[in-house]
């Protein structure tokens, strides 16, 4: 079932160094799967249960695209493109009304190879309040201020591959952070956030990618982590340096890795076993810092693990949703829930919230058998699909569909 592997008597405590804290991170939602980089939001008052008659408003979007909205206090970021990928552009929503506050084409051009299920505007954004980035592969690399003043632009190449790209940009202290995984010149850049200037790039290893790192802290340092088609890397975030990698199962690495407790939670992408690393080693760490790994096999994985205490979950895009110890892996329970998923589960007030591609929301209570809270639909369009993640604020839900976005709770 599970082998359960020892990394010694040392107990890192898993710090989660996310960039808004500072700011007031409960304000706002400033990065792909929020201030906390794990799913988790702080909110006790959303809504469990709605209908069409809980939604404050819906708001048409231009184009069409799959980034998650990031939020900073009542502006909403977002991308889209036009003209079959041949135009990327930048979106500020306004959080109470839905209207559109300004919107920017970031890149023009013969738009590259990319997936059915992605296209060309997965990638969601990131704010710190001052400046908002957004990534677009082949489309570049692109900061603006919260107004939406251009403030530079880096081409990042190519990207060969047939799939397009979706790996989100983050934001650490002063640098903009972006993985740049292709079949080739793959490789993880960090710019300085004010001026653009480059500041440092590792090489990685050549495979397509479309996962997003996140920043942790072990007490004695802080690591990049990185989910890959070979393993997790963990690079320092001052200089890019190689610090540990941890070989993986079966490829692909696309889900973002998640924090639980004091470990690191992994999925591959394709069938392959879940396992979990303790951060803070050096060089290969498979056999020291590997704590457990499950044989996982079945469908594919596009949405990240989301933890919450004792329990893990990981849905597959098929809709089976397994629920694991979060101390050695083992199972509590495996079932299919309604619909297909692309987009990562939040949680809050000790609940789990998946949203399906058909627009279906399912509320878990996290337990040893399946607790189905609630299932909620929107009154989308037959054209719509749901492949972002819902982003939680101000007692407020936000689930954006390829063209709409929308708002609900409490008005």
């Amino acid at each position: 079932m599970r082998n359960l592997i020892l990394a010694g008597n040392l107990s890192i405590t898993l710090v989660l160094a996310c960039v808004a804290q500072a700011a007031g991170a409960e304000a706002n939602w400033p990065r792909w799967r929020g201030p906390q980089q794990d799913g988790h939001s702080a909110e006790t008052d959303l809504p469990v249960k709605w209908s069409a008659d809980n939604i404050v408003w819906k708001a048409d979007l231009p184009g069409s695209g799959q980034s998650s909205p990031v939020i900073w206090g009542d502006r909403i970021f977002l991308t889209s493109y036009l003209n079959a990928g041949a135009e990327r552009i930048v979106l500020c929503v306004d959080r109470r009304t839905g209207k559109l506050l300004w919107q920017q084409t970031a890149w023009k051009g013969p738009p590259e190879k990319s997936h059915v299920m992605n296209g060309f505007a997965s990638a969601s954004c990131v704010t710190d309040g001052e400046i908002v980035v957004a990534f677009f592969g082949r489309g570049g690399l692109h900061a603006y201020t919260v107004t939406g003043e251009p403030l530079w632009s880096h081409d990042l190449g190519t990207f060969e591959g047939p799939w397009g790209t979706a790996a989100c940009p983050i934001l650490v202290d002063d640098l903009v952070v972006q993985n740049c995984d292709a079949e080739v010149d793959a490789n993880i850049v960090a710019f300085d956030k004010k001026s653009g200037k480059q500041v440092w790039k590792t090489k990685r290893r050549d495979h397509r990618g479309w996962s997003t790192p996140i920043l942790v802290s072990t007490g004695q340092r802080r690591e990049i982590v990185l989910n890959g088609d070979e393993g997790v890397q963990a690079y320092d975030p001052a200089t890019g340096r190689d610090l540990w990698f941890c070989q993986g199962f079966n490829g692909r690495g696309e889900p973002t890795v998640t924090p639980a407790g004091d470990l690191l939670c992994v999925v591959n992408g394709k069938s392959g076993d879940f396992y979990a690393v303790r951060p803070g080693g050096d060089g290969d760490v498979t056999a020291t810092h590997m704590a457990w790994h499950t044989p996982r096999n079945g469908g594919r994985d596009c949405p990240s693990p989301i933890a919450l205490g004792k329990f893990i979950i990981v849905c597959d895009m098929g809709g089976v949703a397994t629920c694991y110890d979060a101390a050695d892996g083992h199972i509590y329970w495996k079932e299919r829930l309604p619909g297909k998923y692309s987009g990562s589960p939040i949680a809050a007030g000790g609940l789990v919230y998946l949203l399906n591609e058909a627009g279906k929301t399912v509320v878990i209570e996290p337990g040893e058998s399946l607790k189905i809270v609630a299932e909620n639909d929107l009154p989308a369009g037959k054209d719509e699909i749901f492949r972002a993640s819902p982003t939680p604020l101000g007692g407020q839900l936000f689930l954006r569909s390829t063209t709409v976005l929308y708002c609900v709770g409490k008005k």
